[in-house]
């Protein structure tokens, strides 16, 4: 489907057909975004604790020298794959579906072999050219940590082919049992065992690519244990031109990821110094914690709005239904971490990376925008079909963050960037709103939306007394998120901004869970 299709009419049926379809649709989102979000919050939470044992046991510099270094690498690692992965997790399931298990070996050899040779060959010419880009830097202690970094572009791409795999064959607990637990663990084990023994940077890059190794050990092992029924003889390739066609575009369009922090990175330590990219990337970090909701609804979010793709009708109620969950999550979440940021940043961190407390709330307002259009990546546009779309806000997501990070680092620092990424989100959650209304007339914006908005008012106002009165940096990070959730919780529930159906939902995963959504709501009554 092509961005000139015209609107697909809806599909109308018996309206206990579709109030059916619609709450089987609502619990599979809750129920499988549950899990991915339990595992995210593993994931973050080490991730936390890395960065805290990081800054605590090296200099600002040497941690911005390694977030310099990880950017250089998570870049050039979108040229190491090509998007190959994504090939796996496309054609296996399809396979699957037609019986076809020679096809899946085949597809699963083709993919291994090509980014074997690939990522060796980038990693070669990384190794080759570390200098240069340490001497571009001004930084020559780049030059090692790029040396040791080349050897994990091979080992990045072996992770990304296991956690491809996992959703091919749809074993997600062992992706999250990879990526969420056993990476995260092992380098945080190794990283501060290596810092204790005084290795400095070297400690910080082994720590990340002992993780490496590990989470691609044992996830061979599961996918070994359980991927037996796939071994055999017989093998059928997949058209290399049809396997590249499909996967090199999407190894562009993955470079949004990318793009949204590892440039700015990049900019900041071209224009600035190391020490100011380790400020930005506390900074980036804690704002991107915004989009954990989003990230968790994802996964499971694009085939329930393709699996319904020509049915307007459950497109939108899908859509909204999602936007309202994400963004009713989120509004707290947003509210304690930017009138918290100099707190937590001076808690969790050090007071030097207080410097950073403004970027996250700059960064919020792009996310809420993204959030709005179908979140980063265009997992909605995708979903209906509109491809051609989502490289058109690819592509200028990617100019706005250059552009306005290019402008304005060199005159407000650190703010220039997150202003930077916070303009390229908003405008390509604006175009996606655009695009998916002008296109298929479909919106997320409802009257429920709008109580969730409003009882994120009342519980800011809340929150920035809490902040303002209470003189304890450690008393204000306790009871700050308390009073921020209980304000909230309580308008939301004086402004009806839970419907029944999220009750029936939330019975499906927990009847407890129900039992305090029906509280909640009866507030309103």
């Amino acid at each position: 489907m092509s961005p000139t299709d015209p609107p697909q009419p809806p599909i109308s049926g018996p309206p206990d057909t579709q109030d059916s379809d619609s709450d089987d649709g609502h619990v599979t989102l809750a129920k499988q975004g549950s899990i991915t979000f339990i595992g995210d919050i593993v994931k973050k939470s080490f991730g936390f604790i890395i960065i805290a044992i990081i800054t605590r046991l090296v200099s600002p510099s040497v941690y911005g020298l390694f977030i310099l270094a990880t950017s250089i690498i998570l870049f050039v690692q979108v040229f190491a794959t090509l998007g190959l992965p994504r090939a796996i997790d496309y054609y296996v399931p399809q396979y699957l579906s037609e019986g076809r298990i020679d096809a899946v070996r085949g597809v699963f050899i083709q993919v291994v072999v090509y980014i074997a040779i690939i990522s060796v060959l980038v990693g070669i010419v990384l190794y080759l050219t570390a200098g240069l880009l340490a001497e571009q830097f001004g930084e020559p202690s780049l030059r090692l940590a790029l040396v040791l970094l080349s050897v994990a572009l091979p080992l990045l791409a072996a992770y990304n082919v296991l956690l491809a795999s996992f959703n091919g064959i749809k074993k997600l607990k062992f992706r999250v049992y990879v990526r969420d637990i056993t990476r995260p663990t092992t380098r945080l084990v190794a990283t501060a065992l290596l810092l204790i023994a005084g290795f400095g940077l070297i400690g910080v890059v082994g720590g990340y690519i002992i993780g490496l190794a590990a989470c691609i050990v044992v996830g061979s092992i599961l996918l070994i244990r359980y991927g037996k029924q796939y071994v055999g003889r017989s093998i059928t390739w997949t058209p290399t031109k049809e396997l590249f066609w499909y996967s090199v575009p999407l190894a562009f369009a993955s470079v949004i990821y990318v793009v949204l922090g590892q440039v700015d990175y990049l900019i900041v330590g071209y224009f600035l110094t190391s020490e100011d990219v380790g400020f930005y990337r506390v900074g980036y970090m804690l704002g991107e914690n915004l989009l954990i909701f989003f990230a968790a609804l994802a996964p499971v979010f694009k085939p329930l709005i393709a699996e319904e793709r020509t049915n307007d009708v459950a497109v939108r109620d899908r859509y909204q239904t999602a936007v309202r969950w994400v963004i009713g999550f989120t509004l707290p979440v947003l509210l304690i971490l930017t009138l918290g940021a100099t707190t937590y940043l001076s808690l969790i961190f050090t007071p030097q990376y207080v410097v950073a407390a403004p970027v996250i709330a700059i960064l919020a307002v792009g996310y809420m925008l993204s959030i709005a259009g179908g979140g980063p990546g265009g997992s909605l546009l995708q979903g209906l079909g509109y491809s051609r779309l989502v490289f058109i806000n690819t592509a200028l997501l990617f100019i706005t963050n250059i552009t306005v990070s290019l402008l304005l680092v060199p005159r407000i620092g650190i703010l220039g960037a997150a202003v930077g990424s916070s303009a390229a989100l908003g405008i390509a959650g604006v175009a996606a709103l655009v695009e998916l209304y002008y296109y298929r007339r479909i919106h997320p914006f409802t009257a429920t939306l709008g109580r969730v908005l409003a009882a994120a008012v009342p519980a800011a106002i809340a929150g920035a007394i809490v902040v303002l009165f209470i003189q304890s940096v450690l008393l204000t990070g306790v009871i700050l998120p308390i009073v921020v959730l209980a304000v909230y919780l309580f308008f939301i529930g004086l402004f009806g901004g839970i419907t029944e159906s999220d009750a029936t939902v939330a019975g499906e995963i927990d009847p407890r869970l129900k039992r305090g959504v029906e509280r909640i709501n009866s507030w309103s009554r």
